[in-house]
């Protein structure tokens, strides 16, 4: 499993290159973001330009001695790349900096590492950095690539590499067997949901545009909320009874962002799937990112990699306080709702928020007078609006 990255102060320097495929500048911003939440200072950028990743180092030789320069004269630790590496490109520039390399796919998991809580959560992230370790086996471990023998072994034909290629695959089939039974459990308490018409609402949204907020404001429930990437990572359940509409499941989940590695979004999927099979999602959307229209479209294509994109949303226009911008409701040429504009945080714009899930519920014909009898999840807590 990827090693934590130390909490202690650790200053590293971030590198991100435009290959002319996106903004660099709000890139890096988001890299700043995630190195804070994983415990890391960063001390300085670094950028380039390049038209394609170079082979060896990434970021082709002469880039690479400029950061080795940069690395020693500020006595760095560690270095973060705002882009995928290979196993042997990671190597490689490791062996030429002197100090550890991370790039985006670790950095993210290495956080996911930090903030999983739940036991399903701890067993997701650990399969998703099992798996991405895999990759480095294959690609970027040669020096294991060595005879082994003697009493305890497995045998004198398998090398070093084989050996922990058969292990991690041996704990990640256990992993996975574990993460299929609690799949079995959602999917009984989802069934018993559904027998009793319980309409259900999945908060969906970009990491950090307060999402857990907004689920705290609606139910008033206590979970955590920072102004931090990835503060949630389990997803949260509550009844919020809503007058008109009757009981609703609202489920807060784990936040998207850019390049999510593949990795997470199957670990997840267990998790996820409690979006897939929603009635409506709240899509939250920071109003004040100067990003929020891509921050949307990498959300969507989130949704479709896990089978959620069929599934009606309300965008739900957050952080309104900051964008100077004032409550409102807007709907397309059919007159259905499309879009709150809310501030979770101050509570300006809730009372239209919650007259959107009362209309939607209705129209869906969800049962107002549905009162569950028995608890379908422990989490689960009776909250009124």
């Amino acid at each position: 499993m990827q090693p934590a990255l130390n909490p202690k102060r650790t200053r590293a320097a971030l590198v991100g290159i435009d290959f002319g495929t996106g903004d660099l500048a709000s890139s890096l911003d988001e890299l700043v973001l995630l190195a804070r939440s994983a415990g890391v200072d960063a001390a300085l950028q670094i950028t380039g330009r390049r038209q394609a990743p170079d082979p060896g180092l990434f970021v082709g030789s002469g880039k690479a001695i400029e950061i080795a320069e940069a690395v020693a004269a500020n006595e760095l630790d560690i270095v973060l790349f705002d882009h995928v590496l290979s196993g042997a490109q990671q190597r490689n520039l490791e062996r030429l900096l002197k100090v550890a390399v991370v790039d985006r796919t670790s950095l993210i998991l290495d956080i996911f590492a930090q903030r999983a809580k739940s036991h399903e959560g701890k067993i997701q992230v650990e399969l998703a950095q099992l798996s991405h370790l895999s990759t480095r086996l294959v690609r970027g471990w040669t020096h294991l690539e060595r005879q082994k023998g003697g009493i305890g072994l497995r045998g004198p034909g398998e090398t070093q590499l084989e050996t922990d290629r058969r292990l991690i695959g041996e704990r990640v089939k256990a992993l996975r067997g574990k993460l299929q039974k609690l799949a079995r459990q959602r999917t009984t308490q989802r069934r018993a949901r559904t027998r009793k018409g319980t309409f259900s609402v999945s908060i969906v949204g970009y990491t950090n545009a307060g999402k857990s907020t907004l689920f705290n404001a609606l139910t008033h429930a206590q979970a955590y909320a920072a102004d931090q990437l990835f503060a949630t990572l389990d997803t949260t359940s509550r009844r919020l009874y809503l007058e008109g509409a009757g009981q609703l499941i609202l489920s807060d989940t784990v936040g998207f962002i850019r390049e999510l590695p593949h990795q997470l979004v199957e670990a997840f999927k267990a998790t996820l799937e409690e979006t897939a099979q929603a009635d409506l999602l709240l899509h939250v959307v920071d109003a004040s990112s100067p990003t929020r229209i891509e921050q949307i479209e990498q959300v969507n294509t989130v949704l479709a990699e896990i089978g959620a994109e069929h599934i009606p949303q309300i965008l739900v226009w957050n952080k309104i306080d900051a964008a100077a911008q004032p409550a409102a409701v807007v709907r397309d040429e059919c007159d259905t709702i499309r879009r709150v504009a809310v501030s979770a945080r101050c509570g300006t714009g809730m009372e239209l928020l919650r007259a959107a899930l009362i209309e939607v519920a209705m129209q869906s014909g969800a049962d107002p007078h549905v009162v569950e009898s028995a608890e379908p999840d422990s989490s689960f807590a009776e909250l009124g609006a």
